[in-house]
């Protein structure tokens, strides 16, 4: 009878274990379920995450993706494609990144916003001489024949064509050059070159670039006409331009004309009160009234007229001849039209009269 008991003692201890072991297989398989399921969750919730980054540019906690300045939230540039009108009225579709611009006799204020262009003007062989460092491997073009043909600007596979006067674009040029590329036209673009700079600045993205630019002019101009006026008072000051066609005295309005007379506030004869420019001969020369002149040897092509007005006695009984007040301009860039012509004949204006 005892043998029997602990028979059925064990049995029950057995069947005991066998339930326990069932509990905790059941356990961990549960729990192994549970994990799965979590992970699998997770991974859908990042899944999904992923999903809001592409096509919205933020994670769904608010977190913005990383942007590059000047992009948008899907990665891609701001700069749109925009319409200006130019100065002679035509509707111009500016690119977005301007990357190869074709501006002939505007190479002056291209490289004063840091651009240089695909191709530079030139008179034969010579290029803005005063700028060759700064454009030193840009092809020149030659226009002393007129403007190059469309077959050949293509070429340069241009982005951009300004025009710097509208003579340029006469005779059907803008609408060839306009099917090149998008053409900009200016009326005279010599005529005010810090307006023009502003709107070359704006047509290339450059607008602060020609901001600062055009402020450190204004003061340097500012601190010269301070030192001038000191020492010129209301005495006036010519600029006579010698060309194989003629002898010219320069007035206010342009190039380095502009500078002495409006820049700088330097008086000029009344030969010019009103007008851009006028003839010079010998028979005129003892009207102009001018206690200091500037001399330029246009292209130094002027040599033969140069020397008939300067050997002739009237020339040398003018006040300002015997006073030595006569100075030689050089020509690279007094017959330049950009800030930094207009910068260099600045420091000659205040270094002849001054001696500083």
């Amino acid at each position: 009878m005892a043998e029997c008991f602990n028979r059925g003692k064990r049995s029950w201890r057995i069947k005991i274990s066998a339930l326990v072991c069932c509990v905790i297989v059941i356990g961990l398989l549960s729990g192994c379920g549970d994990k799965a399921d979590s992970e699998a969750a997770g991974g859908n919730q990042q899944a999904a995450k992923n999903v809001a980054v592409e096509t919205t540019g933020t994670v769904e906690d608010g977190q913005e993706s990383t942007e590059e300045t000047g992009t948008n939230r899907g990665g891609t540039s701001t700069k749109e494609e925009r319409t200006v009108t130019d100065e002679l009225g035509h509707e111009v579709k500016i690119p977005a990144d301007v990357k190869n611009v074709f501006a002939p006799n505007m190479e002056d204020s291209l490289l004063k916003l840091g651009v240089k262009p695909v191709a530079q003007w030139a008179n034969g062989k010579m290029g803005h001489t005063y700028l060759q460092q700064e454009l030193d491997g840009i092809p020149l073009i030659d226009f002393s024949g007129g403007l190059p043909s469309p077959e050949a600007l293509m070429s340069y596979e241009p982005d951009l064509i300004v025009l710097h006067t509208e003579t340029y674009a006469a005779d059907g040029t803008y609408e060839k050059y306009a099917k090149i590329a998008p053409t900009y036209v200016f009326k005279n673009a010599s005529g005010s070159v810090e307006k023009s700079l502003t709107t070359l600045g704006d047509l290339l993205g450059k607008a602060p670039v020609a901001e600062a630019a055009l402020k450190d002019y204004e003061q340097k101009a500012s601190e010269a006409k301070a030192k001038l006026s000191s020492m010129v008072g209301d005495k006036n000051v010519a600029i006579i331009r010698f060309a194989p066609r003629g002898v010219s005295l320069m007035g206010g309005n342009y190039l380095c004309g502009f500078v002495l007379h409006q820049d700088l506030g330097l008086g000029k004869s009344k030969l010019v009160e009103n007008e851009n420019a006028a003839n010079i001969s010998l028979e005129i020369l003892p009207q102009l009234d001018a206690d200091y002149i500037f001399v330029i040897n246009a292209y130094d092509q002027g040599t033969e007229r140069l020397k008939e007005i300067t050997e002739s006695p009237i020339w040398k009984g003018m006040p300002a001849v015997k006073n030595g007040q006569v100075y030689e301009a050089n020509n690279e860039y007094w017959l330049g039209s950009g800030l930094i012509a207009y910068e260099k004949i600045v420091d000659d204006v205040v270094r002849s009269i001054t001696g500083q």
